[in-house]
C-alpha cells in the first residue's frame, strides 16, 4: 500500500491551498469600488499626475539640477517614449528612469530605488566621488 512522505502531504496541501486561493481571486469582480471615501486633494483616476518639482541645488561641492523634461527636447527619449524628467550633474545629463509607485533610479545608482529623483541624483554625487557624469548613450 502506497503512504505519502510528509513532504509529499505538505506539498499537496500548500497546492490545494493556493489553488483556492487563485478560485477566490478569480471570482472576485475587478471592477469594485471601494467603501473609503477618495481623497479630495488626490488626482482624480486618469488624470496627469503632477511630477516631481524641479531642484536646482549645490549638493557636496556639484550642482545638481532637476526638471521635467519636454519629449522633443530630450535626445535620448527610446521610440515612442518620452523623458519624465530631466537631471544634470555639473550640466552632464544623468539618466534617471521612473518606475511607477516603487520610485527612481539613474544610470549610476540602476538597482536603487529612490523616492524622487532629487534623492536619486544626490546618491548619484555620492557614488561618483567627484568622477564626471559620462554621457548615456543607448544606441552604444
Amino acid at each position: 500500500m502506497y503512504k505519502p512522505t510528509r513532504r509529499q502531504a505538505l506539498g499537496a496541501a500548500t497546492g490545494a491551498a493556493a489553488s483556492i486561493a487563485l478560485v477566490g481571486m478569480a471570482s472576485t469582480p475587478t471592477g469594485t469600488v471601494s467603501a473609503a471615501p477618495r481623497d479630495e486633494k488626490a488626482p482624480a483616476p486618469g488624470a496627469a499626475a503632477a511630477g516631481p518639482a524641479p531642484f536646482d541645488e549645490v549638493f557636496q561641492g556639484r550642482r545638481i539640477q532637476g526638471a521635467p523634461a519636454e519629449a522633443h527636447a530630450h535626445a535620448h527619449a527610446h521610440a515612442g517614449q518620452s523623458a519624465a524628467y530631466r537631471v544634470s550633474i555639473d550640466g552632464r545629463d544623468l539618466h534617471v528612469m521612473h518606475h511607477g509607485k516603487s520610485g527612481w533610479s539613474s544610470a549610476i545608482n540602476h538597482y536603487e530605488r529612490f523616492a524622487t529623483p532629487l534623492d536619486a541624483a544626490r546618491t548619484a554625487v555620492i557614488s561618483l566621488k567627484g568622477a564626471s557624469v559620462v554621457p548615456f548613450d543607448p544606441t552604444a
